[in-house]
């Protein structure tokens, strides 16, 4: 396994095919990756941070699409809490999705994009690829594993079933499996994708439109999710949009519906509808006790990693008592573990926002 030569991508192909938890394997996987940061000659300063469900590999650097800062350029960069004048920092886009790594736009075994025949993938899934990039960088320990959301669950995962492999394992606003209400949020944005006569299927590449407007609803439902009550009315209340009163139709007459439509359209100019379904699936089958014989504590037994949670105390996604289970799960099996819970008026969106206190617990721990 070599990466790509490519200056302008980063990518490693896997020579063998992948295992996956659905008992298939996938082969010819690519994994899109960026660096921060140098390597140090013992390959003792790494640190791989997983991204989130809409997230990608450019967690420091402008997004090629957008043009918009890298997700957590405000926490990675030189003297910043994740400081890369101190480590080496590698973000992966997770197989699945649609920056560079193998999903469902990429190209099949006949030629043609695996749309709706690529294999439906788990988080474990998703880490296996990563640990096949650390390999091929000859990375045996990594100073620290980190990630916030779909990232925590993947940073759990990789502490779970790569045991020996990460020094120190930081897990912010996420849990160690998806509720019914979780999963319900993400199976109303499935079927908003599907039911777009544009989805075709899922067979919608090279045809000029995919489901844009089933995608843009999914997204806009998600991110009420990420946002909390507190935060909605603060920034927006029930202000008017650009007019003096109601118009009496169905117009963005308020703030939040523009707000979230602006949300949902611009989405669809970087994400790829079929992405959504495949990863939003992913999370929402991990459960990291049932992986392990149905008791937490044992997918965490005889790990040498000391571990930091972080939750917020307006996250009603993944709320601090999902990160209290996995913290008592640690302690069952005497894993050394911190915990703390943030004020922030943000809702789950906290870790990716301006909050002080969590910039000094991230720099703390990984120091």
């Amino acid at each position: 396994m070599a990466p790509s030569t490519d200056p302008a991508v980063k990518s490693l192909r896997l020579e063998s095919p992948l295992p996956l938890d659905s008992g298939q394997a996938l082969d010819g996987v690519r994994v899109a990756y960026e660096t921060y940061g140098e390597l140090a000659a013992d390959k003792s300063n790494a640190i791989l941070v997983f991204h989130a469900l809409t997230g990608d590999q450019h967690l420091a650097s402008p997004h090629p699409i957008t043009g918009k800062p890298g997700w957590w350029d405000r926490m990675v960069g030189p003297g910043k809490p994740i400081d890369t004048s101190r480590f080496h920092v590698i973000c992966a886009n997770v197989i699945g999705s649609c920056m560079g790594s193998t999903g469902p736009a990429s190209e099949g075994p006949d030629g043609r994009a695996w749309a709706m025949r690529f294999p439906v993938i788990t988080i474990r899934d998703m880490v296996r690829a990563q640990v096949a990039l650390i390999d091929a960088l000859g990375i045996e320990l990594l100073h620290a594993v980190v990630g916030g959301s779909m990232g925590g669950m993947q940073a759990l995962s990789f502490a779970a079933n790569f045991p020996t492999r990460a020094a120190r394992v930081l897990a912010i606003a996420t849990t160690a499996r998806h509720s019914a209400q979780n999963i319900a949020f993400h199976e109303v944005g499935r079927q908003a994708i599907m039911a777009d006569p544009n989805w075709e299927g899922g067979d919608y590449y090279g045809r000029g439109k995919g489901p844009e407007k089933g995608l843009a609803v999914a997204r806009m439902a998600a991110h009420i999710t990420y946002l909390s009550e507190a935060g909605l009315t603060g920034k927006f209340g029930r202000r008017l949009q650009d007019r003096e009163a109601k118009s009496f139709g169905f117009d963005a007459d308020f703030q939040v519906e523009s707000y979230l439509r602006h949300q949902g359209i611009a989405f669809t100019d970087r994400f790829d509808a079929n992405s959504y379904l495949y990863i939003t699936r992913a999370m929402d089958y991990f459960d990291l006790a049932e992986e392990h014989g149905g008791r937490l504590a044992d997918a965490f037994a005889g790990t040498p990693a000391r571990f930091c949670l972080v939750s917020f105390d307006t996250d009603w996604l993944y709320p601090t008592s999902e990160s209290r289970h996995v913290v008592h799960a640690l302690n069952a099996v005497a894993a050394p573990v911190s915990f703390v819970e943030l004020s922030a008026p943000h809702g789950h969106d906290s870790f990716l926002l301006d909050v002080p206190a969590l910039d000094r617990v991230v720099k703390g721990f990984l120091e």
